[in-house]
C-alpha cells in the first residue's frame, strides 16, 4: 500500500500564497478555530515534504522567531517536530530541524519512493514548484488549500498554481473556519 501525499496550501482568493504590503501573517484573518484545526490536522503522524526554498524560509522564519510571535503557533511547533524529508540537490547536512532526512536528487523520484515505503501519510505545506511538479507526475493525493477572503491583487506573492498543469478537481471535504476561512481538500486528477 502507497503513502497518500497532501500538498497543503494557504492562498488569497486570487490565488497567491502570501502578500507583501501591510498584510501580516495568515493576512490577519486567523481565528481559534483555524489554529486548532491546524494543531489537530499536524497532531496525527505524518512525514513532511518541504522544498529545499521552503526549508530555508521556515528555518530562517523559526530561527528570528521568539516563543511569543505568531510564527511559533502550536500547529508550526508541531510541524517542525513531525519527521521530515528535505528535497535538495544543494543543501548540505546538519540541517536546522530536529528529525530531518536529506535527500538529495529529483522530487519526483525522491516522493515516489517515499510513497512506497513510508508506512505514514506524507504532507507538504508550501513548497510551490516542487508541489507543482508532484501535481503533474500524478503524485498528489489531496490538495488541501485554505482560502482566506482577501483579494491581494497589487501585494500577492507566490502565485500557487503558476505554470502549472490543468487539472480537475474532486471535492472531498469541507468547512468553513472561524466563520470566514475555507478549508477545500480536493483530488486533483490531470485533465487530458
Amino acid at each position: 500500500m502507497t503513502a497518500t501525499y497532501t500538498f497543503d496550501v494557504f492562498t488569497s482568493l486570487d490565488g497567491f500564497g502570501a502578500a507583501g504590503g501591510n498584510w501580516t501573517g495568515y493576512w490577519g484573518k486567523q481565528g481559534p478555530e483555524l489554529l486548532d484545526h491546524r494543531l489537530d490536522v499536524y497532531g496525527k503522524e505524518q512525514r513532511m515534504v518541504f522544498g529545499a526554498h521552503t526549508y530555508r524560509l521556515f528555518a530562517q522564519m523559526l530561527a528570528s522567531s521568539t516563543e511569543e510571535s505568531e510564527v511559533r503557533d502550536p500547529w508550526v511547533t508541531r510541524m517542525r517536530n513531525l519527521p521530515a524529508t528535505i528535497v535538495s540537490t544543494t543543501l548540505k547536512d546538519p540541517l536546522d530541524w530536529p528529525d530531518a532526512t536529506l535527500a538529495s536528487g529529483d522530487a519526483v523520484d525522491v516522493v515516489t519512493r517515499l510513497k512506497e515505503e513510508s508506512e505514514v501519510p506524507l504532507r507538504s505545506h508550501g513548497s510551490l514548484s516542487m508541489n507543482r511538479a508532484l501535481l503533474a507526475a500524478g503524485l498528489v493525493d489531496r490538495l488541501q488549500v485554505t482560502l482566506f477572503p482577501v483579494i491581494t491583487g497589487r501585494t500577492g506573492l507566490d502565485p500557487i498554481f503558476r505554470g502549472a498543469a490543468d487539472f480537475d478537481l474532486e471535492l472531498i471535504e469541507h468547512r468553513t473556519l472561524d466563520g470566514h476561512i475555507q478549508e477545500l481538500i480536493y483530488r486533483p486528477t490531470l485533465h487530458a
